[in-house]
């Protein structure tokens, strides 16, 4: 079977001898349509990625046909298009029990610490599938990284009426815009990267965007006239951008954290007080926040399309990875494509 291998750091190998999967129990089988590049795997591939173990097979943002399958609840059946949800988690834990599986206490994310799906056939748990009708396999794929978003917008509690500042322009925030747009809030974005700011605004519906290297704290004060925001979001993964989003959060507001960076951020316990802010973490996603992509997709008002900036076969993908690390490829969003 074909496969790529991440053996070690800043080196794949392409592989035509990988064991083809083994069926358990509860298990299916998925031929792999898409494998979409996420910045977890741009990480892994530069050693970047904490805890992490190599040799691994990436990929985590798939979809795929079931090949085979057994009875199961889901009325899942052979030759069904679906997507994978990477997160294989324990259903016992304390989380699990309480419906959080996003951050199970004994996670296994497919493509992270285990093998994932940079190969031509994976085995996964049925509970782990879900079908896409009425959606192609670019769109499928692309459920995971948007569901990221969709899940903090669903953590942050915005919707109808409520305007969001969503710090950070990459792939994640660009799916926490367009998922708070679909929940019917109004979106400031921000970002350093001048193009990225124009896309929000005409893939994302950002209403007004700010430049973040040019006194965004005043910007953001005369947009809002010193009241800021209720729901803010950062997914930058920076912990500087991490520690000014405090400022932006308005009395009573909550601060939501997509983005993740290694490190300790501090702030203002006064600042913090005076305003009754919330601060809390989003982790991954649940299958509710799959399926509510699967419906702004469906609906016709998310549209993956532009979303995906760079396309290639799996036999190219070695030969253009390094590309995508450099920042005048503009990427968005990667596609690996094996039909």
């Amino acid at each position: 079977m074909r496969g790529i291998v991440c053996e070690e750091i800043g080196r794949f190998v392409y592989r035509e001898d990988l064991p083809e999967p083994a069926r358990e129990a509860g298990q299916a089988i998925i031929r792999i349509r898409r494998i979409g590049i996420c910045g977890t795997d741009l990480h892994a591939y530069r050693g970047n990625q904490p805890y992490f173990v190599y040799p691994r097979v990436l990929g985590h943002e798939l979809s795929g046909v079931i090949e085979q399958i057994g009875e199961n609840a889901e009325g899942l059946r052979e030759g069904d298009l679906v997507s994978v949800i990477p997160y294989l988690h324990c259903g016992h834990c304390r989380a699990c029990r309480s419906g959080m599986t996003n951050c199970c206490r004994n996670m296994q994310v497919f493509g992270v610490h285990v093998d994932g799906g940079m190969r031509e056939r994976v085995s996964i748990p049925i509970a782990n599938l879900l079908k896409v009708e009425g959606l192609d396999a670019d769109q499928a794929a692309m459920l995971e990284p948007l569901a990221i978003g969709a899940h903090a917008v669903r953590r942050s509690g915005a919707g109808t009426g409520d305007t969001m500042l969503v710090i950070g322009a990459g792939p994640i925030g660009l799916g926490v815009m367009a998922m708070a747009r679909f929940a019917g809030a109004a979106v400031i974005a921000m970002d350093v990267n001048d193009e990225r700011l124009a896309f929000t605004q005409s893939w994302a519906g950002a209403e007004a965007t700010v430049q973040a290297l040019n006194e965004p704290e005043q910007t953001l004060d005369r947009l809002t006239d010193g009241d800021f925001f209720t729901h803010v979001i950062d997914s930058t993964g920076s912990l500087a951008s991490m520690q000014n989003a405090f400022q932006y959060v308005g009395h009573g507001g909550i601060l939501t954290y997509v983005g993740l960076a290694k490190g300790t951020v501090t702030f203002d316990d006064p600042h913090f007080h005076a305003r009754e802010m919330t601060v809390q973490g989003s982790r991954n996603a649940t299958r509710e926040d799959f399926a509510r992509v699967l419906e702004a997709i469906r609906s016709g008002q998310l549209d993956v399309t532009s979303y995906i900036s760079h396309r290639c076969t799996f036999e190219q993908m070695i030969e253009q990875f390094e590309g995508w690390l450099q920042p005048e490829s503009k990427l968005i969003k990667a596609l690996v494509q094996l039909d």
